[in-house]
């Protein structure tokens, strides 16, 4: 196998059973999904307990779902989103992220511009 999808594991105790029997040999995944079967465990209890990759699936996904539930109630509330923009993530911090500033350079120098 190239790795272990190990599903719902509920203890770290079975995920170091688990590599033990495989010989350290083949990566184990633990997927790490909010309000599943398995613990919130940290990196650091997943890697001493023999997890070589770790998937959080979901996280960022409901972290957004519900700052966009807040944004448009405020909005639906108050006619506005101004409480709201310390959920948001600034266009200069969108354009570090993505190093736009460059992009944008080299599609100048590219196209002339």
């Amino acid at each position: 196998a190239d790795m272990i999808f190990a599903e719902a594991v509920t203890d770290l105790e079975t995920y170091y059973k688990l590599n033990q029997s495989l010989g350290g040999e083949v990566p184990i995944l633990a997927n790490i999904t909010e309000f599943g079967k398995t613990e919130l465990f940290s990196k650091q209890e997943l890697y001493e307990s023999g997890v070589a990759i770790v998937l959080y699936p979901l996280s960022a996904h409901r972290a957004m779902a519900k700052a966009a539930f807040t944004v448009y109630g405020s909005i639906i509330e108050n006619g506005h989103q101004k409480e709201c923009l310390d959920l948001m993530q600034t266009r200069d911090d969108l354009y570090k992220t993505l190093d736009y500033h460059k992009y944008e350079e080299l599609m100048d120098n590219l196209y002339g511009n």
